[in-house]
């Protein structure tokens, strides 16, 4: 009986492990076909946009006003307002961001009450819809601070919403950095301000970066918001008091509203899309060298 018993067991181990190679074959290949699935979609949204606004693509595109409604011309107008109200988001978000993040992660940790607000205010602002930004921006920053409809009231209501992202993950860049760099800082006399700027600061710009980007790519995306605020003119503008028209309001027009804008507004599209590609690019690249650059003076 003994016998038997022991010559049972090689084989309820040989059908548990190969149970469990199965379960895990299984579970790569549904892993494997989301991640196909999902780039499939992005890839085909991709080569469609590419297919129909390519053809469109050229310097006078590219440096025209619109003109008939936006079914001739070009982007020219459209493209600078675009940079301008970006610009101002960013100005006006990164300094309050950083400075959030640096107050959660670092000032606050032992007010675990306003930290868990401000945390949950955070987290609310994030999935606001952008039309209640719009509708919050259009009273208070074109009609309370009497901005008007301008480049400016777009730029600062995009920052709004651009805050809940860029503090969170500045927040947990600060974070990510090992608790050894403070200690050090610590042992050597540093002050808790050169800590934070020469050491926490540097080695969290990576959190800051990816924060950054993600709200630079709902900023340039952006519709419902800039309607209520920085307007619908697609002339150049003069000053950030001036309305403008941005990219992703004159994609949303030439496709509802205007008959026989489909064509730029493909283009309009594309130019969107590499404008983003480009701004991440670059904004990487600088993050990147900075880091470098800290590295190298420390040594």
């Amino acid at each position: 009986m003994h016998d038997v018993v022991l010559a049972t067991k090689p084989s309820k181990v040989s059908k548990a492990s190969k149970a469990s190679t199965l379960g895990n074959l299984l579970l790569t290949f549904a892993v494997w076909a989301v991640a196909a699935l999902v780039s499939g979609v992005f890839l085909w949204i991709l080569f469609d946009i590419v297919l129909r606004g390519l053809p469109v693509i050229s310097w006078s595109f590219l440096v025209e006003p619109p003109r008939n409604a936006g079914r001739e011309g070009g982007l020219g107008p459209i493209i600078v307002s675009t940079m301008l109200v970006l610009t101002v988001a960013v100005v006006a978000a990164v300094p309050l961001g950083v400075g959030t993040a640096v107050l959660l992660a670092e000032v606050t940790q032992r007010e675990r009450r306003l930290s868990r607000l401000v945390r949950r205010s955070l987290d609310v602002l994030a999935g606001v819809p952008s039309i209640v930004f719009g509708l919050f921006g259009n009273a208070f920053f074109c009609i309370t601070l009497g901005l008007g409809f301008s480049i400016l009231s777009g730029g600062l209501t995009l920052a709004c919403m651009v805050l809940p992202i860029l503090i969170r993950a500045s927040e947990e860049g600060i974070r990510a950095v090992p608790i050894e760099y403070r200690q050090g800082a610590a042992a050597l006399g540093m002050s808790r301000t050169a800590t934070l700027m020469r050491l926490v600061l540097p080695a969290a710009v990576p959190g800051i970066v990816v924060g950054l980007v993600l709200g630079i790519g709902r900023a340039l995306a952006e519709t419902a918001a800039l309607i209520f605020t920085s307007g619908y003119v697609d002339r150049m503008p003069g000053s950030l008091f001036d309305s403008g028209r941005v990219l992703s309001v004159h994609i949303f027009d030439l496709s509802m509203n205007v008959a026989g804008g489909d064509r730029a507004a493909y283009g309009a599209a594309l130019v969107l899309i590499i404008m983003l590609l480009v701004i991440n690019a670059l904004v990487s690249w600088m993050a990147g060298r900075w880091r470098r650059h800290q590295i190298l003076a420390k040594k």
